[in-house]
């Protein structure tokens, strides 16, 4: 838990740099209204739409029961759709990931390794406009590999994900991320090692998102 807390302070603290720096951005494209000899751009963001990306990051964390403590880049995908209640400026939303990963860590005889893992999430938000803060948190899956004195055991085990991040829309269709994830890989009995071991980890990643129109 302790691991959550430290992540997500250090993200706070990062968002609020970028969002200072953000909160008078505008991107160029918008609808013209006029009246009085003035015009204006509006640049109200649409949240309310499916939309798909892709991330790069960085994991770290260590095995249950075992002193490995794998760690690497990570790159992959995502997907979701957000619903937008522009009076109050909340933003819910559902997403699902999948990562690959080269997270990895050998002491001794032990080598351990997460080769992929994917998320299930719920988020919940505020909207300034274009820039939007959210928590998030769900299922998580992954891989577990072990391997010892030449033998190689893998694992495939569910648990639970949970983080905070922002995104920025710059361009009518396209915004950018940053976001902190804890992630809790269940335990389980591995012959190789002779115990139950699971993998926990912190991510940080950076990703781009295109917004399809409405259905």
């Amino acid at each position: 838990m302790s691991r959550i807390v430290l992540g997500a302070m250090a993200l706070v603290a990062a968002l609020w740099t970028v969002s200072a720096q953000a909160a008078d951005f505008r991107y160029g494209q918008g609808r013209y209204y006029g009246g009085g000899g003035t015009s204006y751009v509006s640049t109200n963001f649409d949240w309310a739409r499916p939309y798909l990306g892709g991330n790069l990051g960085y994991n770290w964390g260590s095995v249950d029961n075992n002193p490995t403590k794998p760690s690497g880049f990570a790159v992959g995908i995502q997907a979701g759709y957000n619903w937008h209640f522009r009076q109050s400026g909340l933003v819910f939303g559902l997403e699902g990931d999948l990562q690959a990963t080269g997270a990895d860590d050998m002491f001794a005889p032990w080598k351990f390794s997460n080769p992929w893992f994917s998320t299930i999430r719920g988020r919940a938000g505020y909207a300034l406009n274009n820039i939007l803060f959210y928590g998030t948190g769900g299922l998580a899956f992954g891989q577990l590999r072990g391997e010892t004195f030449g033998l190689a055991e893998s694992h495939i085990t569910a648990g639970w994900t949970a983080g905070v991040g922002a995104e920025f829309g710059f361009a009518p269709n396209w915004s950018a991320k940053i976001e902190y994830l804890y992630v809790d890989l269940a335990n389980s009995h591995f012959i190789t090692t002779g115990a139950s071991n699971g993998y926990r980890f912190g991510s940080v990643r950076a990703g781009v998102n295109y917004h399809f129109h409405p259905f």
